[in-house]
């Protein structure tokens, strides 16, 4: 039984991380092709009813995911080609223009684009990735520092802080703590995003635990 035990904690141990690559890839992947899907279904099946012998292969679900994603990539790629030229900066312009007419897409969108442009940018001032105390003050979390704050009543600086969750880090916490008790960390946001997805297991040796 104890052998039994071993193996199964080893078996378990091994197949834990190829689970977690299987569910993000799943993930991702439905997503790429949820988008295209109501494109490639239609013209498939249009495609293989109008020559069922040249494009009968059309109407395998798989060959419809495999397009969908395709088209998808293809499409992000584009969109990421035209925004680096001047064509493509005053598309999105006007897109942006557009979505802050509508009050709710307009807070949605804004909250998400400032978010993902502060974690492509670095801080200033205050490093980017701290850790805090968190849930309590014998515990740390990793968190991303969005931006400095200020106490109306007492002036002492504040920081807002966003704590991702593990392995998802698209969900998490929003705390808001004092600057002069954050743990700033040498880390850039592609380790602090390594660590947290990992859980862990990609990590330095040694990190900040306790101030200076």
């Amino acid at each position: 039984m104890n052998r039994l035990q071993a193996y199964f904690l080893t078996g378990l141990l091994t197949l834990t991380p190829i689970w977690l690559v299987i569910i993000v890839f799943k993930f991702v992947f439905g997503l790429l092709s949820d988008i295209s899907q109501p494109v490639i279904g239609p013209l498939s099946a249009h495609l293989s009813a109008s020559n069922p012998s040249l494009f009968g292969w059309l109407d395998d679900p798989w060959v419809q995911t495999a397009i969908a994603i395709g088209v998808t990539i293809g499409f992000i790629l584009a969109v990421g080609f035209m925004t680096r030229r001047v064509l493509g900066q005053r598309l999105i312009g006007w897109f942006e223009a557009m979505v802050n007419k509508v009050p709710l897409a307009k807070t949605v969108y804004g909250s998400a684009r400032k978010l993902l442009d502060m974690l492509q940018t670095k801080p200033d001032g205050t490093q980017r990735v701290v850790l805090i105390n968190f849930p309590h003050e014998n515990m740390k979390s990793v968190g991303f520092v969005t931006r400095i704050l200020t106490d109306e009543n007492t002036g002492e600086e504040l920081a807002a802080v966003y704590v991702p969750t593990t392995p998802n880090p698209t969900s998490g916490y929003l705390e808001i703590v004092p600057v002069s008790q954050l743990i700033p960390t040498d880390w850039t946001a592609d380790q602090a995003m390594s660590f947290i997805i990992s859980g862990g297991a990609v990590a330095p040796d040694k990190i900040p635990f306790s101030k200076a």
